[in-house]
Parts: C-alpha cells; structure tokens; sequence
C-alpha cells in the first residue's frame, strides 16, 4: 500500500487512525495536539485522563469520538536536543514505530500522521521528515496498510514532494524485486 504525503489539516482527513503528536501528561497543548482534542470533544480529554499518561518514544490509543476516523494514536515525541540528538533521533524513530505498530495492531488500513516534534518540540523538520519516511518505507515494507504523511504548512510540504518521488521509487522497485519470483514461476508461456 502507498505513503501519500498531504498538505492538510489532520482532523480533517477521513482514515482509520490519526496520530496525535501529544505531551507526557495526554493533555491538550498547542498546535495539532490542541486541534486533535478540539475536532475530538471532551470525551478525548476525559479517556486520556483515566490511561494516565505517555512516555516519550512510546505511544496509546483511544477512540477518535467526534473526528473523522475510529482512532487516535498518542505518541510523545523528544524535545530537540543537539548534545544528545542520537537519543532524540531514537525516540522519534519509536514514536513513528510504535504509531503504525498500533494501528495495525488495530486493524487500521490507513493512518495519518504528522511531523512529530517539529512544532513546540524544536525538532529539525528536515531531520524529522528523513526520520518519518524512512520508519514508514520500512513499515511499508512489511506491511498492507495507506500512510499519509500530513503536512500543515507550505515549506514542508514542498520539502516532502522530493522525498516523496524518491521513496515511491524505493518501494515501487522493493516490490517488484520481491515478487518477481512469484511472478515467473506463475507466469503462462505459449
């Protein structure tokens, strides 16, 4: 199944699964977090409560109430740390691993997902996009399921178009690969 990368808001687009870039506490901050709980209602504020909190790399699930989609996944991303950015690196590598891990756990055929910690956070958006699409090449790699990769502003967005071609690329050429046993052994030669 393909990565669509979209400029859009996440609350609107209709899938399966949308991925909250939340804090420790899974209480509404700002930014896509604070937008997620708006579209949500109350409910989302009230469930999040009762799990009783996150851990940075980490991710929850809960119902999505008044959104768009049946679920929204909860991953705390790393504040931007250039001294220790390995472990900054690993932490959001988790929080996207741990997302898709959910969502098909969930049986979810189509996840959004955001640029987790680029906002409040401080991540480098250009670091955080490689970090992404290579954790959802990789899932995709092994897994049914249609990504799309939400970015809200401009700037982003025309970042991810290139990466994008090239990735689509990857994978279109990763698949062919794979099969091409299956597709000789199965072919009819007249």
């Amino acid at each position: 199944m393909p990565i669509k990368i979209v400029r859009n808001d996440i609350t609107k687009i209709e899938c399966d699964a949308i991925v909250n870039p939340s804090n420790c506490d899974l209480v509404p901050g700002g930014g896509v977090d604070l937008a997620i709980h708006k579209g949500a209602g109350k409910e989302l504020l009230e469930y999040c409560k009762a799990i009783g909190g996150c851990n940075a790399g980490k991710a929850v699930i809960t119902p999505a109430f008044k959104l768009p989609c049946k679920y929204v996944i909860h991953t705390v991303g790393p504040q931007w740390n250039c001294e220790n950015s390995g472990h900054c690196v690993a932490l959001l590598r988790s929080c996207y691993q741990e997302s898709l891990t959910l969502a098909i756990k969930n049986q979810c055929q189509s996840v959004a997902v955001p640029l987790i910690s680029t906002g409040l956070y401080g991540f480098p958006q250009d670091k955080a996009l490689k970090i992404a699409t290579g954790v959802i090449q990789d899932f995709l790699f092994e897994n049914e399921m249609t990504v799309y990769l939400v970015v809200y502003d401009k700037k982003s967005f025309t970042i991810t178009e290139k990466i994008f071609s090239d990735i689509k690329q990857l994978i279109d050429d990763a698949y062919v690969d794979e099969h091409s046993d299956y597709v000789r052994s199965n072919a009819q030669f007249c």
